[in-house]
């Protein structure tokens, strides 16, 4: 098997390669000395200048292949009206890469570091970071030692591989803080549950490495708001970030209140609009948007996203100017956003380029002990008061909590508010097994009559032992359906969307106010 060539590419050096007569050969230059190193043979040198710089190229390749008769030098001559303009130096070298017939199968390729100016040398360095040039890096150096008094001009050389994992103390030091890393993504709770760990190992990195969209799926109550605002605050310690988290919970957004919330609006865009608002788009501007329940989004505000997301721009209500906002977005659901018509298949295309499921918390019963701790942890910091459990309690609690036949409907936000209430009643900051036993019952009842299930509980005018399971049923569907809808009409359109079609002049929201009149309810109380 023949041995890969080496191949380099440099900057001519206008300083330090400069030498003529005898003398030079006592001088250290770069271009040079790199090619006169007996442990790293270069076989082509990819020679980059300036053409006002040709006479010293020519005498450079002259003596390279005085010190090196193997290396082959190749002109790159280049067009540079200032060497020390990033984005110029940037997008000549970004051209050379994408243009020239890398094949890494047959060739090593290196970044010679030492010579051209900083702003040439960083972005050489950028190129082999983001691996436009597949390659490492090369760095020389003047003789030391005896090697300067027998070989004046040979000079040292290092190859810099940023492939950090091949530094021994580098990949220990990158492990520890990739734990770190997990750890505050799980908000240090030591989690037994491997799905979940996987999850947050994957989710770490994408969160360090990636500005795409991130998609968090799973039940309400699973942790999704949480999560993101800890990806935000570790990108934020890690990469810098310089905007904010901005958090919407798009259930709530209803009428044209949604796309002034979303996008913003102009003074007298329309009745009440006394000043400008910047919406919540342009407040996430180099910062994290956090999107949760996407999929309650109207279409038009879909649109309106879509085009935010891929162009970077949109339009506040009542301008004709567009507006820049550059956000990461973090989108949170617990539905399937493939099914049905609601929700537009391109903007699902571009947010779903990570996406996260996040189990329940009856999928994750070997972690609810350490939840335990976590919980009572942020009671005491929020009340000031320091709460625990007594053995028997906490045996009691556990008992009922890690059971199988437990429900935990609401997930981690049911076991949050039964530690609220446990560590609210439990005299001198001690629960016992009497508090235990009444929060089970508790939760008990509130998931056999649905609790928070249906969207049921707590609505005015509803009386709760006058009703059926057949109408709970069909009751809850109406509810679901009018809270997502603007107005009553467009609500009777879709609970009617078969019959009406039958019907010369459908009354829906007729229908609709009379169906929810029955118990003792009103739309615009929902």
């Amino acid at each position: 098997m023949n041995q890969k060539k080496n191949v380099v590419f440099s900057f001519l050096g206008t300083s330090l390669d400069r030498g003529a007569g005898a003398h030079r050969w006592t001088k250290w230059r770069p271009t040079v000395s790199l090619c006169q190193q007996e442990e790293f043979l270069v076989d082509r040198m990819e020679l980059i200048y300036q053409g006002n710089f040709g006479t010293l190229a020519e005498r450079v390749k002259g003596d390279v292949g005085q010190v090196s008769p193997e290396t082959e030098v190749v002109d790159r001559v280049v067009k540079i009206r200032d060497p020390w303009d990033f984005q110029e130096m940037y997008e000549l070298l970004a051209d050379l890469c994408r243009d020239y017939p890398f094949d890494p199968e047959r060739e090593n390729y290196f970044a010679h570091m030492t010579t051209g100016t900083h702003v040439a040398q960083i972005c050489l360095f950028l190129m082999v970071e983001a691996r436009f040039l597949p390659g490492k890096l090369v760095q020389t150096g003047p003789p030391r030692g005896r090697v300067a008094q027998k070989h004046p001009g040979s000079g040292v050389v290092e190859v810099i591989d940023l492939d950090l994992s091949k530094y021994d103390r580098l990949a220990t030091r990158f492990a520890k803080e990739q734990v770190e890393a997990r750890d505050f993504l799980r908000s240090g709770i030591a989690t037994k549950n491997v799905a979940f760990n996987q999850l947050i190992e994957e989710l770490e990195v994408v969160a360090l490495r990636s500005t795409a969209p991130i998609l968090l799926t799973g039940p309400t109550g699973a942790g999704k708001s949480h999560l993101a605002r800890r990806v935000y605050e570790l990108r934020e310690s890690r990469t810098s970030m310089e905007g904010e988290f901005v958090e919407i919970n798009c259930a709530t957004l209803r009428g044209d209140t949604a796309m002034s919330t979303l996008f913003g609006h102009k003074k007298g865009a329309f009745t009440g609009a006394a000043s400008d608002r910047p919406g919540v788009l342009r407040q996430a501007h180099r910062g994290i948007l956090f999107l949760d329940e996407i999929g309650e989004l109207g279409m038009d505000e879909q649109a309106m996203l879509l085009r935010a997301l891929e162009e970077g721009t949109f339009l506040p209500v009542g301008s004709d100017v567009p507006v820049k906002s550059r956000f990461q977005l973090i989108a949170g659901t617990n539905r399937d956003l493939r099914r049905g018509e609601e929700f537009r298949e391109d903007l699902f295309a571009r947010i779903n380029t990570w996406t996260f499921e996040l189990p329940g918390l009856k999928d994750r019963r070997e972690d609810i002990a350490p939840n335990l701790d976590y919980e009572l942890e942020k009671f005491a910091q929020r009340e000031g008061s320091a709460v625990t459990f007594n053995k028997e309690a906490r045996e009691s609690f556990l008992k009922f909590a890690e059971d199988p036949g437990t429900e935990w409907r609401g997930n981690f936000r049911d076991l949050n508010a039964a530690m609220v209430r446990m560590g609210t009643l439990a005299p001198q900051g001690r629960i016992r097994a009497e508090q235990v036993g009444k929060e089970v019952e508790r939760l008990r009842r509130s998931w056999e009559r649905g609790g928070d299930d249906d969207g049921l509980e707590g609505l005015e005018g509803l009386v709760e032992g006058e009703l059926d399971s057949f109408d709970r049923v069909q009751l809850a569907h109406v509810v679901k359906v009018c809270r997502e809808s603007k107005s009553l009409s467009e609500a009777g359109r879709k609970l009617f969307a078969e019959s009406r079609k039958k019907k010369a002049n459908p009354n829906d929201s007729d229908r609709v106010r009379k169906f929810l009149g029955k118990f003792g309810l009103e739309f615009g109380e929902l």
